[in-house]
This record gives structure tokens, C-alpha cells and sequence, in this order.
């Protein structure tokens, strides 16, 4: 395996530990307000930014998130494409 290879497996096994780690301290944060629904996106924040705010993988995590949702966006922009071209054939016929 070369070095390149290795360095993007290390990465994405530190993004994906401290996406895990949010995770439980949102799901801490969920409990600690007694499970009351409707704040998921609020404790996910507020997770984040405390499992970050003094992570020197900070920025690790933050550009890993950023390329995940580019490609995402990508592929969700080829699937509506394909959607749209699809309906102007079958149209034309």
C-alpha cells in the first residue's frame, strides 16, 4: 500500500471516530433535555462544536465533511439529470 493510500485510510478512520464521538455527545445532549424531539439538528451542532473545539483534528474533520457533501451534491445532481432526461424522452416519443 503506498503512502498516499495509508494517509487517506487514517483520515478516514480519525473523521469517521470523531463523527462517532458527536454522535454520542449529541445523543448526551438529547438525553440531558429529558429526550424532548425537535432539537436533533441543535444538539448535533452543539456536539460538534464541543468534541472540535479543542480538537487539533478540527479541520481534518471539517474539509473531510465539506468533500462528502461535493460528491453528494455531484451525485445527486447525475441522478437528477438522468431523471430529467429520462422524462424529455419519454416525452419526445
Amino acid at each position: 500500500m503506498d503512502n498516499d493510500t495509508r494517509r487517506q485510510k487514517q483520515q478516514a478512520l480519525m473523521t469517521e471516530l470523531l463523527e462517532r464521538k458527536i454522535r454520542l455527545h449529541a445523543q448526551h445532549l438529547y438525553d440531558q433535555r429529558g429526550q424532548a424531539d425537535g432539537l436533533a439538528l441543535q444538539d448535533w451542532v452543539e456536539a460538534e462544536s464541543q468534541v472540535l473545539g479543542n480538537s487539533i483534528l478540527a479541520p481534518l474533520y471539517r474539509k473531510s465533511r465539506a468533500e462528502s457533501r461535493a460528491s453528494e451534491e455531484i451525485e445527486s445532481g447525475n441522478a437528477q439529470f438522468a431523471a430529467d432526461s429520462s422524462a424529455s424522452e419519454a416525452s419526445a416519443s
